[in-house]
């Protein structure tokens, strides 16, 4: 089938499309309605169906002789650990878990709080949930006590399972101090916590509450797996970086499985048997869907890696993994590429391993600039594949195909929508939908396709309101950008990061694009500040490739003749700053809207997100260079 076959399939007809996909899932009951649309914009996949996600992800591969394969490749160079689970072990090792949780009094349908680094117990407590039908609920481990807190109260947790530390490089961040600080804070106050005692901090223990993990799951009876709807949820994701009540975004259990199972062998190429790495972690979306459920369900394996793109111990340590375990596809974000080229600018690390099994390098979670693309295509002789999605869809809504049909890249395009998506390009004032390459609010037209979030967790008004009210009949997806004449996908940033420079709608992302393009520029990002006369400018924030001997005056002068040349003088681009490092999220996101409130001289609060908060007084020291800031 064709690309132009299944895209227009999945749009004519979805219950045809979907419906054939979902025979790759082995169900305990087949469905009633592929699609039930009897009250949008409340959307439900698979209505009637009846299946076990666990069973799908661990137990089938070991009763179809795959039990010796290896499932999960722990690979841990902080540590400095590497542990193979195969799909036999990983079976034994979730059961007993589950087992676990069942002796705790957790049944189906209740919610259980993840708490946890990235170690194969992480995997094996949500997919430990999925076996017995609760909901989990996963939070980055580390995330401070207070937005912990707001989760607890709002998933409902009788059961939290946590590990006694997390490790960030060289430095051991105890999580049980954290942990008891947010439940002494939370209004709602969970009756057990099971500890994962990592040898690197052992955690004090509160009699009658809190519980040692090995030796429970050692003392539990195997659980077997539990027989839920396709429409019951699998879990629960808050958005990172809300205040206030979060926004819990649901999974369901039929509609989830089918998409990722789809996408699998689509887009990634991955067949059973083959490695496939997701490098993020198990607190976001990506964690989720391609650390754990995919590769699972399709019978591949999976690497955890418990480290970072530079200084575990070096820039090599991406090629190193791919290297040592044969990874045939590594899906990473832009920022960890930007990471290494930074640290590594001639790719001099890379020549160390042998790349010949990796076949592609897949991007997401923010926007691949064109300079970063480029480098990474030189550099590996091996596809880069920009492909856009959000915690909110759990799969691609745009990207190119490795097992489908490949197309033509565009740099700084997001390639094609993929099926399912009906993407639309709407004008923000009168909902109009605009021609090629017109700027506006980028939307989906309803339904959504399957593992798309059906609501947010005992919120349907807030669901309708935040995702649906806005373009009666479509999804907002919050991002702006357009689509060219051949239909390729431009995502130029979030609706907030477009400015308005004297009447002139701009978008920070193209000026970015241009900053990348300077020779000495490792990383960028452009924010639109207050100004009197035109409503807002812009002010560029730039990071230096190591070695860069170049003065940073000059370096100043040629990124803003190069907006001048490449926009035009009406961005009124005249002012950017070198900075060591740009504040971002652990998930690697850019935090443009606190870097806009510090130049704003705007009260602002350290978001809970941040990989380091330092950055910010950075940011704030360097705008004062540039007579912004106080």
């Amino acid at each position: 089938m064709t690309y132009a076959e299944a895209y227009r399939e999945s749009l004519d007809s979805p219950e045809t499309f979907w419906g054939k996909a979902a025979e790759a899932i082995d169900w305990n009951k087949k469905w009633d309605l592929v699609l039930d649309s009897f009250n949008p914009p409340f959307y439900r996949w698979f209505q009637g169906g009846k299946l076990n996600t666990c069973y799908n992800a661990v137990d089938r591969h070991v009763e179809r002789g795959r039990g010796d394969q290896d499932a999960i490749i722990y690979d841990s160079p902080v540590t400095d650990t590497v542990r193979k689970l195969t799909y036999r072990e990983l079976q034994h090792r979730v059961s007993q878990t589950a087992g676990m949780l069942v002796d705790l009094g957790v049944k189906k349908g209740d919610t259980v709080l993840v708490y946890m680094p990235m170690i194969p117990e992480a995997a094996i407590s949500m997919l430990a949930c999925a076996r017995i039908g609760a909901v989990h609920s996963v939070v980055f481990g580390g995330f401070a006590p207070r937005e912990l807190a707001v989760r607890i109260d709002d998933a409902k947790p009788d059961v939290i399972l946590t590990a006694s530390c997390g490790i960030e490089v060289k430095k051991v961040i105890p999580y049980k101090p954290l942990l008891d600080e947010a439940i002494e804070i939370a209004s709602y106050k969970p009756t057990k916590c099971v500890i994962y005692q990592r040898p690197m901090a052992k955690a004090e223990m509160k009699a009658g509450r809190d519980f040692d993990w090995e030796e429970i799951e050692a003392a539990a009876k195997p659980a077997e797996c539990v027989t839920v709807e396709a429409t019951d949820p699998l879990y629960i994701l808050y958005t990172s970086g809300t205040t206030g009540k979060p926004k819990g975004v649901v999974r369901d259990n039929g509609g989830h499985a089918v998409a990722l199972m789809w996408s699998m062998k689509h887009i990634y190429n991955i067949n059973p048997g083959d490695v496939y790495w997701a490098a993020s972690d198990v607190g976001w979306v990506v964690g989720h869907s391609y650390i754990v459920y995919a590769p699972l369900f399709i019978g591949a394996t999976t690497i955890l890696f418990e480290g970072k793109p530079v200084g575990t111990p070096d820039p090599g340590a991406f090629w190193r993994v791919i290297s040592e375990h044969k990874v045939k596809a590594l899906f990473t974000a832009p920022t960890a590429i930007r990471a290494i080229k930074r640290e590594d600018p001639k790719g001099l690390f890379l020549e160390k391993y042998d790349l010949s099994q990796f076949e592609t390098l897949f991007l997401a979670g923010e926007r691949l600039d064109p300079d970063t693309y480029f480098w990474g295509t030189d550099l590996l002789k091996k596809p880069v594949i920009d492909h856009w999605w959000q915690t909110e869809t759990a799969w691609a809504i745009a990207g190119n195909f490795r097992g489908l049909e490949f197309f033509p890249t565009k740099p700084g395009s997001a390639t094609m929508p993929m099926p399912g998506y009906n993407i639309k390009i709407l004008d923000p004032t009168t909902a109009q939908e605009l021609g090629p390459n017109q700027n506006g609010v980028i939307t989906v037209k309803l339904p959504l396709p399957p593992a798309n979030l059906p609501t947010l967790w005992n919120d349907d008004k807030r669901f309708v309101e935040s995702y649906m009210s806005p373009f009666p009949g479509y999804y907002l997806t919050g991002d702006g950008g357009y689509m060219d004449e051949d239909g390729y996908v431009f995502v130029m940033g979030r609706i907030d990061d477009v400015i308005n420079v004297a009447g002139h709608r701009l978008s920070t992302g193209g000026m970015e694009e241009v900053l990348a393009r300077h020779p000495d520029v490792a990383e960028c990002a452009v924010v639109g500040v207050a100004d009197n006369l035109k409503g807002q400018v812009p002010v560029g924030f730039i990071v230096l490739k190591a070695g860069v001997t170049k003065p940073k005056d000059d370096i100043v002068n040629e990124v803003i003749q190069m907006v001048r040349s490449d926009i035009g003088a009406v961005a009124s681009f005249k002012k950017a700053v070198v900075v060591n490092r740009l504040p971002k999220t652990r998930s690697g996101k850019v935090l443009r809207g606190t870097m806009r409130k510090i130049a704003d001289k705007e009260e602002y609060s350290v978001p809970s997100t941040i990989d380091d908060p330092v950055t910010l007084d950075e940011i704030g020291s360097a705008l004062k260079t540039i007579g912004y800031a106080e």
